[in-house]
C-alpha cells in the first residue's frame, strides 16, 4: 500500500511539473513528502492525488466556500512565496490543512506556521488532518484572516489561499521589513496571484500570475454578488448590486441585438486583458457563466471555457444585459460581437462593443508581464498612477502597468 501511495504522489508531481507548476525541487520534494490523502480522508487515494481543486464545503445555497486547491496552483504560489528554512509563516485560509503542511515541510523544524480560518469546523478538520499526517506542530486558529494573527508576529511570509479584494493593513503590519506577501488578488476581472515586497513607502509585485480562488469571507470580503438564473446560467457583479432575476431571465430568452466589434481575439487575451479593461472603465460590468451541458444555451458563443462552464464578459443594468460572444476561428481566436437583451439591450451592447474597440486601440493592455504597485492608505491618495490602470480599494490603490508594453 505504501508503494502504491508513493506512486500516486510521484504521478502527481509529474503532472504538476508538466503544467509548469514546479521549477524548485524543494517544492517537488514537499509534494512527494506530504500525503494529500490524509487531508481528503473521504476520498479514495487515487482521487485525492488528481491535480484538481476539490470542494470540501458549501454554503446553504450550495455555493463552494472551501476547498483543497489544485496542487499545480499551490506549487506555483509556494514558489512565489520563496520559503527558506527557519522562516515564520502566516497562512490566511486553512482549508484542509494540506497547504500548511507543505509550508511546514519547506520551513523545517526551525520554522513556524500559523494558519487561520473563519470557520470553527474547518479549523477542527485541519487540525485533525495535520495530526493524521504527522504535522501537529502547525498552529491552526479560528480568526478572521483580515486581522492576521498578531500574537505570533512578526512573520517572514504571509500567504492567502483565498481570493482577496484588498490588502489588509494587519498583514502589512505583522510582516517583517524584508518579508513577502503572496495573495490571489481580485482585480475585478481575472484573479492574479501576486507576490508583493516593500519598495520604499509602498509595495511592488515581484511576480504576477493568473489564478482563480474562492473569495475571502469576513471583514475583508469584497462586494461581489452572484445571481443564478435557471440553474445553468449565472451573472456575477463586482460591486454587490442587487440584480432582478426574473426580468433578466426573461430578457435572455428573447432576441439579441448584435453589435459587431471588428476585433478578433484569443481566449487568453480576453481573460487576461479585457477583463481588467472593463474593471477600470465600466462600472456596470459583469461576468456571465453557463454550464456547458445547458440544454438551451444562451452563451453558446462564449469565448472562454473554464472547467465545465462557458464564461464571458458583459454589461448589466436593471433588467437589460449585454454579453460578449464570438464566432470561433482557426487557432482558438474568436470574431467578437456584443449581443444585447432586454429593453435597453441594444444600448448596452453598443457600449460593450465600444469598450472592446477601445481596448484594442489602446494596444490590448493586460497581456504579457504585468507590474502591480500597491499604495496603502494615505500613500494611495498621492499615487497618480504614472499612466497605468488604477484600481482603488478601501485600504489600497493598485496601479497596473506593463513594462516595455
Amino acid at each position: 500500500m505504501a508503494d502504491a501511495l508513493l506512486a500516486l504522489r510521484e504521478n502527481l508531481v509529474a503532472q504538476v511539473r508538466a503544467r509548469g507548476g514546479v521549477r524548485d525541487d524543494r517544492v517537488a520534494d514537499a509534494l512527494l513528502a506530504v500525503p494529500r490523502h490524509h487531508f481528503l480522508p473521504d476520498l479514495p487515494p487515487e482521487a485525492a492525488y488528481r491535480d484538481e481543486a476539490i470542494v470540501t464545503k458549501r454554503d446553504a445555497a450550495g455555493a463552494p466556500i472551501s476547498s483543497s486547491s489544485q496542487p499545480t496552483m499551490m506549487a506555483i504560489m509556494l514558489e512565489q512565496l520563496g520559503l527558506e528554512a527557519g522562516q515564520r509563516v502566516l497562512e490566511i485560509g486553512a482549508g484542509t490543512g494540506y497547504n500548511a503542511a507543505l509550508i511546514a515541510h519547506l520551513v523545517g523544524t526551525g520554522g513556524a506556521v500559523v494558519s487561520v480560518d473563519i470557520d470553527e469546523d474547518l479549523v477542527d478538520t485541519a487540525r485533525a488532518n495535520l495530526a493524521r499526517a504527522g504535522r501537529p506542530e502547525v498552529r491552526v486558529v479560528r480568526a478572521d484572516g483580515a486581522a492576521g494573527f498578531p500574537s505570533a508576529a512578526p512573520y517572514d511570509r504571509v500567504i492567502a489561499t483565498v481570493g482577496v479584494w484588498d490588502l489588509a493593513p494587519a498583514w502589512r503590519h505583522q510582516l517583517a521589513r524584508t518579508g513577502r506577501i503572496v495573495v490571489p488578488l481580485d482585480l475585478g476581472g481575472p484573479d492574479r496571484s501576486v507576490a508583493f515586497e516593500r519598495a520604499g513607502g509602498h509595495w511592488v509585485s515581484r511576480s504576477v500570475l493568473p489564478c482563480g480562488f474562492m473569495s475571502m469571507r469576513g471583514a475583508l470580503a469584497g462586494p461581489q454578488r452572484t445571481l443564478a438564473i435557471g440553474g445553468d446560467l449565472s451573472i456575477t457583479v463586482a460591486d454587490g448590486r442587487e440584480l432582478p432575476a426574473a426580468p433578466l431571465a426573461a430578457a435572455l430568452r428573447g432576441a439579441a441585438a448584435a453589435h459587431p466589434t471588428g476585433v478578433v481575439a484569443g481566449a487568453q487575451e480576453l481573460f487576461e486583458g479585457l477583463g481588467l479593461w472593463l474593471a477600470v472603465h465600466e462600472p456596470r460590468r459583469c461576468a456571465l457563466s453557463e454550464a456547458a451541458s445547458a440544454t438551451a444555451p444562451r452563451l453558446a458563443g462564449a469565448p472562454l471555457a473554464i472547467q465545465d462552464r462557458r464564461v464571458t464578459a458583459g454589461v448589466v443594468d436593471g433588467g437589460s444585459i449585454a454579453a460578449l460572444l464570438g464566432r470561433a476561428e482557426r487557432g482558438g481566436s474568436s470574431v467578437l460581437a456584443a449581443c444585447g437583451y432586454g429593453p435597453r439591450g441594444g444600448e448596452l451592447a453598443a457600449d460593450l462593443a465600444g469598450h472592446v474597440r477601445d481596448w484594442h486601440a489602446a494596444g490590448r493592455p493586460g497581456g504579457g508581464p504585468m507590474r502591480i504597485d500597491a499604495y496603502p492608505g494615505s500613500a494611495g491618495d498621492r499615487a497618480a498612477g504614472g499612466g497605468g490602470l488604477i484600481i482603488d480599494r478601501p485600504h489600497t490603490r493598485f496601479v497596473l502597468s506593463w513594462p516595455g508594453g
